[in-house]
């Protein structure tokens, strides 16, 4: 039975911007860094103390490996305690992002990385 979600895999073409993007801006650490030695690198980031990754792969390796496999950047939705400070947080890292809107399950945004890969960020109520 799955119990939870552990990774997202991310396809980028640049994995150092992609790594530099997490860290630097959106304040994710490098859980682990690997390179099999046959092209094949990726690196794993994660908020502080989270369950679940993302996994930022190569996009272009990857489509040579797997050329059936969709590279689409996932739909992902962040939580977040404070979503006001965050999107305070981004903007100030000059991160492209949308404005606040309260929906009926909280305030949400939505940003971008440096490939306008976007995501969501929500504050629950």
């Amino acid at each position: 039975m799955i119990r939870n979600l552990g990774q997202v895999m991310l396809y980028v073409k640049n994995q150092d911007q992609a790594r530099d993007f997490w860290t630097e801006k959106a304040g994710f650490k490098v859980v682990a860094e690997e390179d099999n030695g046959q092209g094949m690198r990726w690196i794993e980031v994660a908020p502080e103390n989270a369950e679940t990754s993302i996994v930022i792969h190569n996009k272009d390796f990857i489509a040579q490996m797997e050329p059936e496999l969709n590279l689409g950047t996932p739909s992902l939705m962040f939580f977040t305690d404070n979503v006001e400070q965050l999107y305070s947080n981004l903007k100030s890292k000059n991160v492209k992002v949308g404005d606040i809107v309260e929906m009926p399950s909280g305030k949400v945004f939505n940003f971008a990385d440096d490939e306008d890969h976007y995501f969501a960020v929500m504050e629950r109520n």
